[in-house]
């Protein structure tokens, strides 16, 4: 891509420490292009011409752990059989625009779609046994970015709740009928539901206690809100820490009433979440005398 065409899209990355995990595999998700895809049939109107039209995507790694990080954990040197773990990391940008809820909701149902396609894959080539089943919710997933979206919205609603209704006001009425019905016959157990579905039982990082930790994570002139976010599998990952907010009494008193700023260089701000990968891994080591758990903390993803 030109320096000229890269001004006018946007972007996302993934990094991750290689002394802890090992890359094997990258995936592109295109929103633009499953929006081509998917504008077939008489009612396309809005998928060619609301969502096609936007540059937004999603990036998909699935990483192992290395045994290096088990050094401190097994203190006797012996590994349990399957020491090496699977994750997932996914970051996205959603469109931005306020006015289209709805292709901020098509864009999100595309990316848990892809995903979980993409994960039912890896785990089939990946799995130790022919009989084992293929499972989305058998691999941790670490979900996080920029979703431009508000904790009361319909995007929000459903990466939160694992549902969506077709009927969502977020969809606006237009005509997405039949790749929302597409999609919902994608799922077996939602062939007699008005709702879409997904698996994957996200939890926010940021929620993990009664208030909210942070008050807002896009920090501008006309705008404070909470439009980014961490979300991860439940059952696989816990949280051990999160970053919080800036002070607000620092921000006052250095006359920061919006970013970005020559002391705050961009208007999003940083989410970090320490996690512990399979929380059952500290039964395990409790029979090695050891005490050290194993986090996820060096991953890092940048829109």
């Amino acid at each position: 891509m030109c320096e000229q065409d890269r001004r006018f899209v946007d972007g996302c990355a993934i990094f991750y420490r290689q002394s802890k995990f090992r890359l094997i595999k990258d995936y592109l998700v295109e929103f633009n292009q499953l929006a081509m895809l998917a504008a077939n049939g008489p009612a396309c109107h809005d998928m060619m011409n609301r969502v096609m039209t936007k540059d937004n995507i999603g990036l998909v790694a699935l990483l192992e752990t290395k045994e290096e990080i088990y050094s401190h954990t097994f203190s006797n040197g012996i590994l349990p059989s399957d020491h090496k773990k699977l994750l997932f990391v996914c970051t996205a940008h959603i469109h931005w625009d306020p006015e289209y809820s709805d292709v901020k909701v098509i864009q999100t149902l595309m990316l848990l779609s892809e995903l979980k396609a993409i994960m039912e894959d890896a785990i089939q080539k990946h799995r130790k046994s022919s009989n084992a089943s293929i499972d989305c919710t058998s691999v941790p997933l670490v979900l996080c970015g920029d979703f431009n979206s508000l904790p009361n919205s319909g995007v929000i609603e459903f990466m939160r709740n694992g549902k969506i209704s077709m009927n969502h006001a977020d969809f606006k009425d237009l005509s997405y009928q039949s790749y929302l019905q597409k999609i919902s016959r994608a799922d077996v157990n939602s062939t007699q539901s008005t709702d879409i579905i997904h698996h994957f039982k996200l939890q926010s990082a940021y929620e993990t206690t009664s208030s909210p930790i942070m008050p807002y994570t896009n920090y501008t002139y006309d705008f404070k809100g909470i439009i980014d976010y961490v979300f991860f599998s439940l059952q696989l990952m816990r949280v051990l820490g999160v970053l919080g907010p800036l002070d607000p009494e620092w921000l006052l008193s250095n006359q920061i009433v919006g970013c970005p700023h020559p002391n705050v260089p961009s208007d999003h701000f940083s989410l970090l979440v320490e996690f512990e990968l399979d929380p059952t891994i500290s039964d395990i080591s409790k029979n090695y005398n050891s005490k050290t758990s194993i986090t996820t903390s060096s991953i890092l993803t940048r829109k």
